[in-house]
């Protein structure tokens, strides 16, 4: 995969740091984005506290007080020209999200489908033929941002949002497909319903799903449904 040598540093205020990608989202940025994110993983600095990673960006927070923003950017500078080095593309986790398609799960089902001029079976096929990449977390707590979805099941957002999205639910919007990991106001087309917990504060990694990420779409049964979010709740 192309490398991407083009980037900027600007800062965030008095105690952050950003370093820019080229403002287009694409694979090969969110692959050096995810070497960035793993080398601070294992190189951390003294006054680090943590990293937000965007779809063109990473923002780098740190303590002021212990470093300054000319010796971040100098560490960053050398961590960037060792990545440049670094040639190995980063392996993904594949995780497979159950969804029921349709009815009381997915009431927009028919609508994306009409507006594509598509059967409801074949809309469920083609969202669930894809490969889709995380490539960031935002929104609400654990929502991924999901690219790889076709463009022909693509449809605007509602014109009136709904005031309650039931937590799980899979939408449409545009071109992205996502998942809603609580139950929050939302104006996305919903499709379906998945059963599996996104966020849960009481698992020690909250959020099931992170930027990297790779992810299918698997249709279920109702009777499947209940019987995994049983056991998801176990």
């Amino acid at each position: 995969m192309k490398k991407i040598n083009t980037y900027t540093f600007y800062p965030l205020g008095d105690s952050a740091i950003v370093i820019q990608f080229p403002d287009q989202i694409s694979e090969a940025i969110h692959q050096q984005l995810r070497a960035v994110t793993a080398y601070l993983d294992e190189n951390s600095f003294e006054g680090f506290i943590e990293y937000t990673p965007a779809f063109t960006s990473v923002t780098i927070y740190y303590q002021p007080w212990i470093i300054r923003y000319e010796e971040i950017q100098g560490l960053l500078e050398e961590m960037m020209k060792e990545l440049m080095e670094d040639s190995a593309p980063r392996t993904a986790t594949l995780i497979e999200i159950p969804v029921v398609y349709g009815g009381d799960f997915g009431p927009d089902l028919e609508f994306v489908a009409a507006h594509n001029h598509l059967s409801v079976e074949k809309v469920i096929a083609i969202h669930t033929a894809a490969e889709y990449l995380v490539y960031m977390i935002g929104f609400a707590p654990g929502f991924p941002y999901l690219g790889g979805m076709n463009e022909k099941i693509a449809a605007p957002r509602k014109a009136q949002p709904r005031a309650k999205v039931a937590a799980g639910a899979v939408g449409i919007a545009g071109q992205q497909t996502g998942i809603y990991p609580i139950e929050t106001p939302g104006g996305w087309q919903i499709i379906g319903q998945t059963p599996l917990s996104l966020f849960d504060l009481n698992r020690k990694e909250p959020a099931l799903l992170k930027a990297g990420d790779r992810l299918k779409f698997v249709a279920i049964s109702e009777k499947e449904f209940i019987q995994i979010r049983r056991n998801d709740g176990d």
